[in-house]
C-alpha cells in the first residue's frame, strides 16, 4: 500500500492542486511534499508540449531553494541532435520510461547528458511519461545524489504521483492552449472576454476607440504576377511590419481581411494620449515598411487611416458561427479614408476627430465626398509626408 504521506499528495493533485494557480507553482510545491515525504530529489524536469505557432513546448526545471526556471522550445527543436540524443526523445517515441543507475560503474551511459549528470554528482536518473486522455505523452524527469540512487520505495512513490500529476498538466495545458489559440486567432483582449463566457450573438460592447485600418497598395496586382506561396511569405512580412508595433503600443489587432488589417486603441479616458500612441504606431510601421520595400519589396506601400469614434464591440455572427469584432459608423469612416490614402498617394491619412488631438503632425488636405457620407468631410494628411503619384 502507497505511503499515507503520497497518497496525500496524490489526493491535492486529484483535486486540482487548488493552491498553485500557476504551472510553476505546481512543480514547486510538489517537489517540496515529496522532499518532505523522504524522497532526495535534487533536479524535476517537467516538458509539456503545446498548441502555439512559434512555441513547440515548455520545459519546467525545479531545484530546492530555487524558482522554478521556465523555457520554450522553438519549433524545429525536435530534429536537433541535441534532442535526438537525449533520453527525452527516447521516451516519447517509445512512450516507454528510462532509468539510469548513474552510482552503478555499470551503468550504461548511452546519452551524453549522462555523463554530465555524473560529473555533477547525480546517482540517479529516471525519466517517466505522462500520458494525457488524448493519447499525447508529456514527461518528467527526476534525479538524485542520494548515495546508491533512489530506493524502491523512493521510486515507487514518485510512480505513484505520474497519473494525477497528468490530470492537472493536462487540464493546465488545456486551459493555456484555449487562451493561446484565441489570442492567437481573435487578440488578447477578446479572447480573455471569450473566455469569460461573452460568446453569445449579440453580446456588444459601446467603447470608445483610436481606429486603424490598414491596407497594402496593388495587392491585387501584385496577386495576380506573385506565385501563392511567394504571396503568403509577402503577406506574413507585410504584416511583420505592423502588428508587433501595435500591439507594443498597446492597441489590439481584430482581424486580416487580406491585405487589410483592422485595430483599435480603447481609450478609458486621455483621448489625446490613446491617439498620440496610434501615431506613433503609425510612423514605425510606415518606416519598417519602407526598409522592407528598399532591401528586398521594391514598390512594397501601405495606406493607413486614422479614426477616433465610438464602435460596437463584440460577437457578430450567425448561429454557433461568430466573429468577435467591432463595427459602426466610424469603421465604415475609417475605411473611407483608407481608399482615399491611394487616390491621394498618401500612406497615412486621418480624420479632423484624430488630427485635433496631434497638434503640428497633420495638415489639412481639403474636404472629400465620401461613399456612405451625406455631407463632405475633411481630411488630413502627415505635415511631413511627400505625396507619390
Amino acid at each position: 500500500m502507497p505511503d499515507p504521506n503520497i497518497r496525500a499528495i496524490a489526493k491535492w493533485l486529484i483535486d486540482g492542486a487548488r493552491s498553485a494557480p500557476q504551472p510553476q507553482e505546481v512543480l514547486s510545491q510538489l517537489c517540496d511534499r515529496l522532499v518532505a515525504c523522504g524522497i532526495p530529489l535534487w533536479r524535476v524536469a517537467v516538458f509539456v508540449n503545446t498548441l502555439h505557432p512559434q512555441i513547440i513546448g515548455r520545459r519546467f526545471i525545479w531545484r530546492p531553494g530555487a524558482d522554478v526556471e521556465i523555457s520554450e522550445g522553438r519549433f524545429g527543436l525536435f530534429d536537433t541532435p541535441e534532442f535526438r540524443d537525449n533520453p527525452v526523445a527516447h521516451v516519447y517515441a517509445t512512450k516507454t520510461a528510462i532509468r539510469r543507475r548513474l552510482a552503478d560503474p555499470g551503468c550504461a551511459m548511452d546519452f551524453p547528458i549522462l555523463q554530465e549528470l555524473r560529473a555533477e554528482g547525480v546517482t540517479d536518473y529516471v525519466a517517466l511519461p505522462l500520458f494525457f486522455t488524448d493519447g499525447a505523452v508529456q514527461l518528467v524527469t527526476c534525479t538524485t545524489r542520494r548515495p546508491g540512487g533512489f530506493t524502491d520505495a523512493q521510486l515507487a512513490g514518485i510512480e505513484a504521483i505520474m497519473t494525477p500529476l497528468a490530470r492537472v498538466a493536462e487540464i493546465r495545458a488545456w486551459r493555456r492552449t484555449a487562451s493561446t489559440l484565441l489570442d492567437t486567432y481573435v487578440g488578447h483582449d477578446a479572447g480573455e472576454r471569450i473566455l469569460a463566457g461573452q460568446i453569445h450573438r449579440g453580446d456588444i460592447e459601446d467603447i470608445h476607440a483610436a481606429i486603424w485600418l490598414s491596407d497594402m497598395r496593388g495587392f491585387t496586382a501584385l496577386a495576380d504576377r506573385q506565385p501563392p506561396r511567394v504571396l503568403i511569405d509577402l503577406l506574413n512580412r507585410y504584416f511583420d511590419c505592423q502588428v508587433p508595433v501595435i500591439l507594443e503600443h498597446g492597441a489590439e489587432v481584430l482581424k486580416f481581411m487580406g491585405d487589410g488589417l483592422l485595430a483599435i486603441f480603447t481609450i478609458a479616458g486621455d483621448e489625446t494620449e490613446a491617439c498620440k500612441r496610434a501615431l506613433s504606431a503609425a510612423r514605425q510601421a510606415q518606416a519598417n515598411i519602407a526598409e522592407l520595400s528598399g532591401s528586398t519589396m521594391p514598390g512594397l506601400r501601405f495606406g493607413l487611416a486614422l479614426h477616433i469614434g465610438d464602435v460596437l464591440y463584440g460577437n457578430i455572427g450567425s448561429g454557433n458561427r461568430l466573429d468577435f469584432t467591432c463595427i459602426g459608423p466610424a469603421v465604415n469612416f475609417a475605411a473611407r479614408i483608407e481608399k482615399l490614402a491611394g487616390e491621394l498617394g498618401r500612406g497615412i491619412l486621418a480624420s479632423s476627430e484624430f488630427a485635433r488631438h496631434c497638434r503640428g503632425e497633420f495638415t489639412a488636405l481639403g474636404e472629400f465626398t465620401l461613399a456612405g457620407f451625406s455631407s463632405a468631410q475633411q481630411v488630413f494628411g502627415l505635415e511631413d509626408e511627400i505625396p507619390v503619384r
